[in-house]
C-alpha cells in the first residue's frame, strides 16, 4: 500500500492516533502517514489523523419560547460567536462539541431571561450576553472551547403584546420630544431672563455713571460760578475802592448813569431836598 500524506491547514489543528490512541497534537504543515504493514506483509500499527477547525464560529439558538419573570411568553433567538481552544477537549471530553454548546447556551439563556421582567429585557439586552458569559464560559472550556459573545439576534412577542409594545414605545418617544421640547423652552427662558437681567444690570450701571458724571459735571460747574462770584467781588471790590480813591471818577460814573437813564422815557429821577429849606412868602 502506498504511502498517505496529510496537509493542516493554518484553520485546522490534528489528532494523530496510532490504534485509537492519541499520541500527539498536530499544527499546520504537511505530514505522511505510514503504511499499515512492512514490506514483508507484517501489520504495523494503524495510524489516523482527525482534523479539528480552531476558526472562529457563530451558532443560532432559534426560537426559544420563554415565560418571563413578570409572566410574559417571548420567543427569542440567541448568537453565539466561539471558536475551538483546546481541540484534544473537544474531542474527548464530550460526543459532539457543538451539540453541548447548544444545549449549555440554551439553558444559561433561559435562566437569564426567566428572571428577567419585559422591560428589562427590552431596555437592558447586554444582560443576557453577560448573564450566558459568566454560566457556560467555565462549563465550555472544560470541553476546549471558548465563547466570545452572546446576543440577542431576535425577539418576538404575542400579536397584541406587540400591538401594545409599539404603542408603548410611540408614547416613549413622544414623552422623550416633548421633554426635549420642554427643556429646549426652559433653557430658552433661562437665556433670555438672564440676558434682560444682564440688560438691566448695564442700565443701572449706565445710569450710575450718568448720574456720577452729571454730579461731577455739575459740582465742576458750581466750583466754576463760585470762582466767577469770587472774581466779580474781587473786582468789585477793587472798583468800589478805586472810585473811593478817585471822586472825579465816581462823578464821571454818576454822569454815565445819568445819561443811560436819560435814554429811558419810563426813568424817573428823583432828587432830594432839604426839608428845612425856607418856604416861599405867604407861605409858612
Amino acid at each position: 500500500m502506498p504511502k498517505q500524506d496529510v496537509i493542516i491547514k493554518d484553520t485546522h489543528r490534528g489528532l494523530w492516533y496510532e490504534d485509537g490512541v492519541l499520541t500527539r497534537l498536530l499544527e499546520a504543515g504537511r505530514y505522511e502517514i505510514p503504511r499499515e504493514r512492512d514490506w514483508l506483509g507484517r501489520r504495523k500499527r494503524k495510524v489516523e489523523v482527525v482534523l479539528v477547525d480552531v476558526r472562529e464560529r457563530e451558532l443560532t439558538i432559534k426560537g426559544q419560547e420563554i415565560l418571563t419573570a413578570d409572566k410574559v411568553a417571548i420567543r427569542v433567538s440567541i448568537i453565539v460567536q466561539f471558536r475551538v481552544t483546546d481541540p484534544r477537549a473537544a474531542i474527548h471530553q464530550v460526543e459532539q462539541f457543538e451539540d453541548r454548546l447548544y444545549s449549555d447556551v440554551q439553558l444559561a439563556a433561559r435562566r437569564s431571561l426567566a428572571s428577567m421582567t419585559l422591560e428589562e429585557i427590552l431596555t437592558n439586552r447586554n444582560q443576557l450576553s453577560e448573564d450566558i458569559l459568566r454560566d457556560v464560559k467555565e462549563i465550555a472550556a472544560r470541553y476546549g472551547v471558548a465563547i466570545l459573545r452572546a446576543d440577542v439576534k431576535d425577539l418576538v412577542f404575542p400579536g397584541n403584546l406587540q400591538e401594545i409594545m409599539n404603542k408603548v414605545l410611540a408614547a416613549e418617544r413622544l414623552s422623550q420630544a416633548l421633554l426635549v421640547e420642554a427643556r429646549t423652552k426652559a433653557q430658552t427662558q433661562q437665556i433670555d431672563a438672564q440676558a434682560r437681567a444682564e440688560m438691566r444690570k448695564i442700565d443701572a450701571e449706565a445710569q450710575a455713571a450718568a448720574a456720577r458724571l452729571e454730579a461731577q459735571v455739575e459740582a465742576e460747574a458750581q466750583q466754576l460760578r463760585s470762582e466767577a462770584d469770587v472774581r466779580a467781588l474781587r473786582e468789585s471790590k477793587d472798583a468800589a475802592a478805586a472810585l473811593a480813591a478817585s471822586p472825579a471818577l465816581l462823578r464821571l460814573r454818576e454822569l454815565e448813569a445819568l445819561k443811560e437813564l436819560g435814554r429811558s422815557a419810563n426813568a424817573r429821577i428823583y432828587i432830594g431836598f432839604d426839608k428845612h429849606q425856607t418856604a416861599p412868602d405867604g407861605e409858612s
